[in-house]
């Protein structure tokens, strides 16, 4: 799911980022490293509607392929769904009915099952879920109509037993939540042994919130039907009931879905349309998908519609309102570039189809969501002349969770920073991929700004509160799920990059994808092909800032810079005094001394600054809490940098990268104008 951060704070704290950068590393030599560019006037910037790209130009064979990685081809199918929906647009109803295969794949006999009935988070004011609108996040406004899903039939065909009389009637421990149900059985169902469980139930959709819901007639059907839990290896059922930060996570199937809606409406749906009928003014259409691990459609008689297929055989089609072509347009072509892009970097798209559903004004919270082969989009019809890219962004970033969460499945409401997070680095390397250096904004003039850079601000507002690693249901509020999950995972991956090298972080997050492909990978997977790929070192400082609030903030605590006079003194023996030492040249003396404070480590450059100008570079390990540098030369030394190309993004605080000697020269110069213009924004963004 997409989430962006905004407000005349976070822009404002993104221009202070800009101006220290530009001033700690004497203009605009900085600008392809900091996240900022600034093109010559009557450059392409100038032109915001900028025309579309055709995929072939995109690029994306830089890319290693990780060819030798070992990659699955297909799930091992354990919960698949064959079910019929009939749609009621005027009732914003679904009946349904339909057969749930299930396996116990674990080690352990059985004796219950956990049900999901999400639609039931929207059923009253005292759910689990509506208690905590207060948090923030999406989906905090008033509901103009409640919804809700009844199940009235679970009969287990091995058992020759109706379960669901002997269901809880509600989560446990929670008597006002009705979204995490257990099922008791009969008698154990044994490793390996199979259930057929026929189903009949009716949801009643909620308006348009979180995911899901009607406004008018457009309709997005979505956590609509009773979902088994995931049984993990050691018998445990990862099971929990609908929380506001929290997504999903579920075994794998083969779904087979038949929905039936009436004529006149445009329907799109999780994998590819095998064949459609019309009878008595409805239409039939049944819709297969193999290799996935859950199901939604939406329906709307307002749809326009495109299509395309790219070289590789995928069928897109882009379901839009009125008057969004352009929209559409960009939103097809980002695709495009994301399927090579993503399959380059994380292996093969498997699946023949992609749906891109932008939802029409009013239905927002429908928009920015992900679900296996269709994903949902959002933003105004005016939004790509503003210079933002947020409808390439929002495109890009669901895309992208058709790995990580589609094809790698990970636990969203344990460790929700697996999915979002690495997404949001996804996300983040591919824009740069496609448009460097002005991935998230680029504005009359040739000002730009990259998508990390965005990233590393709103990252910066959070990094000390809560841990990056820990349950969705466990953050305290929206601001810190949001910032920390997807901003602050996304610098730290950067980070990463940056210090070790883009390529090696590349390589490690497309092996990581390609081993644990339908595998249901935890934190320890991901940590393991770090340190395999890059080291301990950095697999340390990767657990402390995703575990343990680890942070780092790199200063210039001192310099100093003297003349080097002719000596003075006595010399040799006192009672018979020998001449001074001749110094070849009259240079210069000095000494900086830098200071890390905070828990992670990582090597750093050093840029010493002098006098007319020129630099030399020096390099730390980043280990210890201080660490000296010693001057000789023929030119003044006037000022200090430390992480001159802002490598390590997770930095605490950029305004103390820097320091210069007092009586200036051109280095110093350009320095304080960097140190001024950080000053004055702050003062003028101060309460």
């Amino acid at each position: 799911m997409s989430k962006r951060q905004g407000g005349r704070g976070a822009w404002g704290r993104t221009l202070l980022a800009i101006l220290v950068g530009l001033g700690a590393t004497y203009g605009a030599a900085l600008a392809a490293t900091s996240g900022v560019s600034a093109e010559p006037a009557g450059a392409t910037g100038v032109e915001l509607a900028e025309a579309v790209v055709p995929p072939s130009t995109a690029g994306s064979g830089a890319l290693p392929a990780f060819a030798a990685e070992p990659m699955a081809a297909h799930a091992d199918p354990v919960a698949s769904y064959t079910l019929r929906a009939s749609f009621d647009p005027k009732l914003h109803q679904v009946r349904g009915e339909g057969t749930i295969v299930w396996r116990n794949a674990s080690r352990i006999p059985q004796r219950e099952l956990w049900l999901h009935l999400y639609l039931n988070a929207f059923k009253n004011e005292k759910t689990n879920y509506m208690r905590q609108r207060a948090r923030g996040f999406r989906g905090g406004g008033a509901l103009a109509d409640y919804g809700w899903i009844r199940v009235s039939k679970l009969f287990a065909r091995e058992l020759d037993t109706e379960l669901w009389d002997k269901a809880d009637r509600h989560t446990p421990g929670d008597p006002d939540d009705e979204t995490d149900i257990r099922v008791p059985l009969p008698r154990a169902i044994e490793p390996g042994e199979t259930l057929t469980l026929d189903v009949a139930f009716v949801s009643d959709l909620p308006s348009v919130t979180l995911r899901t819901g009607f406004d008018e007639s457009f309709h997005m059907v979505a956590q609509w039907f009773p979902k088994l839990a995931k049984i993990e290896p050691d018998g445990r059922w990862a099971h929990f009931p609908f929380y506001r930060f929290s997504e999903f996570y579920a075994d794998y199937g083969n779904y087979d879905v038949t929905i039936d809606a009436p004529e006149g409406y445009v329907v799109g749906a999780t994998g590819r349309l095998d064949k459609e009928s019309a009878k008595d003014g409805r239409v039939e259409r049944r819709f297969l998908q193999e290799d996935v691990h859950d199901f939604a459609f939406t329906a709307w008689d307002h749809f326009r519609e495109v299509t395309a297929t790219t070289a590789d055989g995928v069928a897109l089609r882009c379901l839009y309102p009125p008057g969004f072509d352009r929209v559409a347009t960009i939103e097809l072509d980002a695709v495009r570039f994301g399927l090579e892009h993503f399959g380059a970097a994380y292996g093969k798209y498997p699946y023949g189809t992609v749906t891109i559903v932008h939802p029409p004004p009013g239905a927002g919270e429908a928009g920015g969501m992900e679900y296996p082969t269709l994903i949902t989009t959002g933003g105004a019809w005016w939004t790509p002349e503003t210079g933002a890219r947020a409808i390439e962004g929002v495109t890009i970033h669901e895309l992208g969770h058709q790995w990580f969460y589609g094809l790698v499945a990970t636990n969203e409401h344990a460790f929700p920073f697996l999915d979002e997070g690495l997404n949001s680095y996804a996300e983040g390397e591919s824009m740069e991929a496609r448009w460097p250096s002005n991935s998230a904004l680029r504005l009359p003039g040739g000002f730009s700004v990259a998508l990390p850079a965005a990233y590393r601000v709103a990252a910066a507002e959070v990094e000390h509160n809560e841990a990056v690693a820990q349950s969705a249901a466990r953050f305290a509020s929206g601001s810190d799920y949001g910032s920390l999950v997807y901003s602050r995972t996304a610098t730290i991956l950067n980070t990463l990059a940056g210090v070790y090298g883009p390529d090696r972080v590349r390589e490690a997050i497309g092996r990581y994808t390609r081993r644990y492909r339908f595998r249901h990978p935890g934190p320890e997977e991901l940590l393991g092909i770090i340190r395999d790929t890059m080291g301990p070192d950095a697999e340390l400082a990767t657990r402390q800032a995703v575990f343990e609030r680890g942070w780092v903030d790199y200063s210039v605590a001192e310099i100093s810079s003297s003349r080097m006079d002719p000596l003075g003194g006595i010399f040799g023996d006192p009672d018979k005094p020998s001449a001074a030492p001749v110094l070849d040249t009259y240079g210069y003396r000095g000494r900086v001394l830098v200071r890390r404070r905070g828990t992670l480590v990582f090597p750093v450059d050093i840029d010493l600054v002098m006098a007319d100008g020129s630099t030399k570079r020096v390099r730390w390990d980043g280990k210890g809490v201080t660490h000296e540098v010693d001057y000789e030369g023929e030119r003044e030394l006037v000022a200090a940098v430390i992480d001159p190309e802002h490598r390590v993004l997770l930095d605490d605080d950029l305004l103390n990268n820097a320091q210069s000697q007092r009586g200036g020269g051109p280095g110093s110069r350009v320095l304080e104008r960097g140190v001024f213009g950080a000053e004055l924004l702050l003062w003028l963004l101060a309460p």
